[in-house]
């Protein structure tokens, strides 16, 4: 039996970052996790770039285009969306789940989801740097593992079809 596992070692690696300025009070902090996690794992700063969009519905659309340029070995995909008074934040969220996952499966680069989905602005705080940590550092971790991973599994055959 063959265990294929990947390292959180960064050095020499390249990673994007794509935040959400919609709540930008969670986001930042979200963005200082990850770019410290990796930082911390030996990805030099320069190696690091952080991509600034609108929203969390425009995360995808930037995050594919990162992906398939061919410079990244993995893009963290940061963001929150809060409960609101209507149906908005099910149709953000959402969208938002599924274009990464989408542009992740056809890029085939890591695409490393943490768009928070909180209930309220303290649940989103909690999960940026309060009582559940920062989930942009486990974003970081998560990226670095991937990148590790998919470097060490077998390659993908093309059948000319």
């Amino acid at each position: 039996m063959t265990t294929f596992t990947g390292g959180r070692e960064g050095s020499g690696r390249r990673f994007a970052v794509v935040a959400a300025r919609f709540n930008e009070i969670v986001t930042a902090k979200l963005v200082d996790g990850a770019t410290a996690g990796l930082a911390k794992h030996g990805v030099a700063e320069g190696d690091v770039d952080v991509v600034w969009v609108p929203g969390a519905f425009e995360i995808p659309l930037v995050a594919a285009r990162l992906a398939g340029s061919g410079g990244y070995d993995a893009v963290i995909c940061l963001g929150a969306v809060i409960r609101g008074e209507t149906g908005h934040f099910d149709l953000v969220a959402n969208e938002a789940a599924r274009g990464i996952a989408r542009a992740s499966l056809e890029t085939g680069v890591p695409l490393i989801f943490e768009v928070l989905a909180t209930d309220d602005l303290a649940q989103a705080e909690a999960r940026a740097g309060g009582a559940h940590g920062n989930k942009g550092w486990a974003a970081a971790e998560a990226a670095l593992e991937m990148a590790g991973l998919l470097e060490r599994l077998p390659a993908v055959e093309t059948t000319g079809r």
